[in-house]
């Protein structure tokens, strides 16, 4: 038997017979209405899957019959500190490296718990960050930056910038891992000269730490690389919460929650280091209305989100 077709409305329930199917509207998501009501249904050919407008959004019917769901996840590992203790003679220490960095969409089993550790920062001049882990993935820590006696930076996540023992530049820098962050930079030479550490969205250029991501396009930026310095120049982190490089003390560790890298630091004293490193986050969106439970709960432009700022359990 062919498929039922116009079937109207009816007063009381409208039901049909038959071995055939319905012809359902379809399109990408992009096509989706523009001012659908509670109750439409389409196929969608992006998800390929029919969805339903249900409580302001649209709902996937085939994982919502499957007992999964799927969410949107930003994973950020601790930032890298800055560069170990400053030797005599005015060198410089480096940028930290930024937290590893990943986002994408995964499925989650309804009424499942999800245990997520969230790294902390580097948490001394010369240490690295910690991973953070969760849904089966893990972000990698940043490196740490360099200190100014020339030793090797740590690889990360994103990597740590280079030292520079003698004003001479070129110092090789931490490297970054791949689709998580990026390489350091290496000092561009001059006394007082260190380089930034690398960030999820570049790598560090001269002193400057590398910029992070603006996850989702909502305007919040993580992951920026630590800066290091410039002649005892101030130089400002990359952006998503990288520190500040600067002369003596005034260098900053990098902005919690958002895996950045700590600042390097430059003076003639052996007291002044660089800066620890930020600790990293996890958030956790999907469309709709709250169906899980863990960390904070808010809601904005039909999305949930859970966001964890310390350890916790993500239950679907």
């Amino acid at each position: 038997m062919g498929k039922a077709r116009n079937l109207g409305r009816a007063a009381q329930d409208t039901s049909a017979s038959g071995t055939g199917g319905f012809d359902l509207p379809s399109g990408t998501t992009a096509q989706r209405p523009s001012s659908p009501t509670a109750g439409e249904i389409r196929y969608n050919t992006t998800n390929l899957e029919m969805e339903a407008y249900i409580n302001g959004a649209w709902q996937g019917l085939t994982s919502q019959t499957a007992g999964t769901y799927s969410v949107d996840y930003l994973i950020v590992a601790g930032g890298g500190a800055g560069g170990g203790p400053i030797g005599t003679g005015g060198y410089a220490s480096a940028g930290g490296g930024a937290g590893g960095l990943l986002q994408g969409i995964t499925s989650v089993s309804k009424s499942t718990a999800y245990s997520l550790v969230i790294g902390a920062g580097g948490a001394a001049a010369g240490y690295a960050g910690n991973n953070s882990t969760g849904l089966s993935l893990t972000a990698i820590a940043g490196g740490a930056g360099g200190p100014n006696n020339g030793a090797s930076t740590r690889d990360g996540g994103s990597g740590g910038g280079a030292g520079d023992p003698a004003g001479t530049g070129g110092q090789p820098a931490g490297s970054g891992t791949t689709g998580q962050g990026y390489a350091g930079g290496s000092p561009p030479g001059g006394q007082g000269t260190s380089a930034g550490g690398g960030g999820a969205g570049a790598a560090g250029s001269g002193a400057q730490g590398g910029v992070g991501i603006n996850w989702q396009s909502l305007g919040n930026f993580y992951a920026g690389g630590g800066s290091g310095t410039n002649g005892g120049s101030t130089v400002g982190g990359g952006q998503g919460g990288g520190g500040t490089g600067s002369a003596f003390a005034s260098s900053t560790a990098g902005t919690a929650n958002t895996g950045g890298g700590g600042g390097g630091s430059y003076g003639g004293s052996g007291s002044q280091t660089g800066k620890l490193g930020g600790s990293g986050i996890i958030i956790i969106r999907y469309i709709g209305a709250q169906k899980g439970t863990g960390g904070t709960v808010t809601s904005a432009g039909g999305y949930t989100y859970h966001t964890f700022t310390s350890s916790g359990t993500f239950t679907a």
